[in-house]
């Protein structure tokens, strides 16, 4: 039998409390359409992966007796993903109306990054390998 160590992570879900201003940033920053949607939730594909936007109203039931916390609380993580040039992205990112947090900048271990967030404030970092 497999450990929990040895499979890969399906789905994320990611709490919004404004859903349908969240959904529309992915659409159009990502250029992807929902592959399932209903009133409270949309579900996109990354490939390996899948993000869940769930309607934040509906975090407590899901996570109880968990804590739902507030997009002030700050970050605990950041999505990263592996790009081929993060210059060429920044560019799209910025005719897209999408403010960088930070970046680009060629970080000590050997990868050139730029961040962004969406609208619920979670953290989106684009990643370049530098040779």
């Amino acid at each position: 039998m497999r450990t929990l160590g040895q499979m890969n992570v399906d789905v994320i879900t990611i709490f919004a409390e404004d859903l349908q201003r969240v959904k529309k940033f992915y659409q159009e920053v990502f250029e992807f359409t929902a592959v399932y949607e209903d009133d409270v939730s949309a579900v996109f594909n990354f490939g390996n992966m899948s993000i869940n936007l769930l309607d934040i109203s509906q975090a407590y039931g899901l996570i109880h007796p968990g804590t739902v916390a507030s997009q002030e609380s700050g970050s605990r993580f950041q999505f990263t993903i592996r790009v081929d040039d993060v210059d060429a992205i920044c560019n799209e990112l910025d005719t897209r109306g999408v403010a960088l947090l930070n970046g680009p900048v060629d970080r000590p271990w050997g990868v050139r990054t730029a961040a962004f967030t969406d609208p619920a404030g979670h953290i989106w970092e684009i990643a370049q390998q530098l040779t």
